[in-house]
């Protein structure tokens, strides 16, 4: 398995968003990552300086969301709704994107789904809940 670390997944995105803008060719993973920075121009700015991007700190603490944990979400979700794992994200990321009409709406109430299982599996010491995410997805959907 890939383990990119926090400098890979920073420079992954300053250069993906320095080749859009550059109207250079991108690969497969970069052409999704420029779709969602595109969505987000408040992170624009921070990743034209690569620099500062590599020494930002993003603490929970200091009240700063981190841009690059939210872009590679969009990606995570992205990939599991490619792949449809786990089983049913694709369907309920869809429903949950025609009741907001928008994918990317509904791409941040994923996450919040996600981050529920994450910290839940952390907590627990359990294997991730693939059908508690699923489930909260749904809930969303049809709320």
């Amino acid at each position: 398995m890939f383990q990119p670390s926090q400098h890979d997944v920073r420079s992954f995105f300053c250069s993906t968003w320095r080749k859009q803008r550059d109207g250079l060719p991108l690969q497969a993973m970069e052409l999704q990552a420029a779709r969602w920075i595109e969505e987000h121009p408040e992170y624009h700015t921070l990743l034209a300086d690569e620099p500062a991007a590599l020494a930002a700190s993003y603490r929970v603490e200091d009240g700063r969301e981190n841009p690059f944990l939210h872009l590679s979400m969009h990606l995570s979700i992205s990939e599991q709704c490619d792949i449809d794992q786990p089983t049913g994200i694709r369907q309920a990321t869809a429903l949950l994107a025609a009741k907001k009409q928008s994918l990317h709406d509904a791409h941040h109430q994923v996450m919040e789904c996600l981050g529920e299982m994450i910290w839940a599996s952390q907590r627990s010491g359990l294997p991730p809940d693939g059908q508690a995410y699923i489930d909260c997805v749904r809930r969303r959907a049809t709320a």
